[in-house]
């Protein structure tokens, strides 16, 4: 495998950004969308074999003391390879005055522990759908 990151938004194809998310279980939307959301975002970070798109994830933040991480994925096939990990680090790295949020996929906790991530005892969301996140296993 030849890891090469990207810290830009040139010369993704967003379908494939929607195929990825909806390959790992992931919510996923029109690539529009994604391309909107990540071009909108502090940090992108993009995750290439050679040529090939296998993993992305990416950051709103205020540049100063506050961050959230987004959209953190991998292909199946390169998961376990310390790719997840890289592109979060990656992002920890760009702005690291920050202290860092995120809500994991249910089952993926463990992943951000491994990272120092630790569960937080007061976080709370309003979702659109609030039923659907539940069953999901995303709030109580």
């Amino acid at each position: 495998m030849n890891l090469k990151l990207q810290y830009n938004c040139l010369n993704i194809d967003w379908n494939y950004v929607s195929e990825i998310l909806k390959k790992v279980g992931m919510a996923y939307f029109e690539g529009e969308v994604h391309k909107k959301a990540f071009e909108n975002s502090y940090v992108v970070v993009f995750a290439f074999d050679d040529d090939k798109l296998i993993g992305f994830g990416r950051a709103i933040s205020d540049g100063a003391y506050q961050a959230a991480i987004y959209d953190i994925a991998v292909l199946p096939e390169y998961q376990g390879k310390k790719i997840g990990a890289t592109i979060i680090d990656s992002i920890v790295k760009c702005i690291p005055q920050c202290n860092f949020i995120l809500y994991a996929s249910p089952g993926k906790e463990f992943f951000y522990e491994k990272l120092n991530f630790k569960k937080m005892k007061t976080g709370m969301a309003l979702f659109h759908n609030t039923e659907k996140m539940q069953i999901k296993g995303f709030i109580e």
